[in-house]
């Protein structure tokens, strides 16, 4: 899964300098990954790097992501309930989200966007009630967050540009290997964006012009509650810098520079 998840691994190789990385490649394609593992990888890498006398640096267009790092969610492995589940059954998805919603705010669509999600969401929660001391001892990190921001114009733009580079580079070819390696088109489905569309695609469900408009579509979509949900960040409290994207590359490299001086 390289082109589809943006690896971008070219990136971490400038001017003949390999720039260490690190959580990426760390399960087969398929594996179905969540918040709290990766809170857990976090804290192994974050350490690791510490150790050595380096300084991390947290990438990411996942706000949900950098937020349990920074805000330190309270996150617990809760198992597979097959009991649970089965009493789900009997209720419907709107009785299901409300059930969820008096346990936790919700504050992203996610978790109610399926019923596999919202039995997940609510399995999740109910494993907390019962098991208060099951959840992780989060760090408190010093953190000093950067985006970039563009006109949405540009924005608009550019998802185009890389959108046509992805599928120039063989993202429909890629989809078709995971396909053929074995790893279900209903998985595949459940990822979104990219997988989702292209899954569609191949299984004749669509033709490759449906496909490429209802993708670039969705992945504006996607952008904007990116937006959206670091514009929360802002309001509860959690300052971010932006760096006028515009800029000439030197331009942009001397501001970061001069906010790590700064922190």
């Amino acid at each position: 899964m390289d082109i589809g998840t943006g690896k971008d691994l070219a990136d971490y190789h400038i001017h003949d300098v390999d720039i260490p990385y690190h959580l990426i490649d760390i399960h087969d394609a398929g594996y179905e990954y969540n918040v709290y593992q990766f809170q857990n990888d976090f804290i192994r890498a974050f350490n690791d790097i510490v150790g050595r006398g380096r300084q991390p640096i947290l990438c990411g267009g996942t706000g949900m992501y950098i937020e349990a790092v920074v805000k330190g969610y309270q996150l617990a492995d809760a198992p597979i309930d097959p009991e649970f589940r089965k009493l789900m059954e009997a209720y419907s998805d709107e009785e299901l989200t409300a059930r969820l919603a008096s346990l936790i705010k919700l504050h992203n669509h996610t978790d109610t966007e399926t019923r596999d999600r919202l039995l997940r969401a609510l399995e999740i929660q109910e494993y907390r009630l019962q098991h208060p001391d099951a959840y992780p001892h989060m760090p408190e990190v010093e953190h000093l967050i950067i985006g970039v921001s563009y006109p949405r114009a540009q924005v608009i733009e550019r998802i185009g540009i890389r959108l046509r580079q992805r599928l120039e580079e063989g993202m429909v070819e890629e989809v078709q290997r995971l396909l053929d390696s074995g790893v279900p088109a209903e998985r595949l489905l459940r990822y979104g964006l990219e997988y989702k569309h292209i899954t569609r695609y191949l299984r004749n469900e669509c033709s490759y012009e449906e496909m490429y408009e209802n993708l670039y579509t969705d992945i504006r979509r996607f952008s904007k509650r990116q937006m959206t949900w670091f514009r929360r960040m802002e309001r509860q409290g959690i300052p971010i810098h932006w760096i006028d994207g515009t800029q000439p590359m030197e331009a942009k490299v001397s501001e970061v520079m001069a906010l790590f001086r700064e922190a």
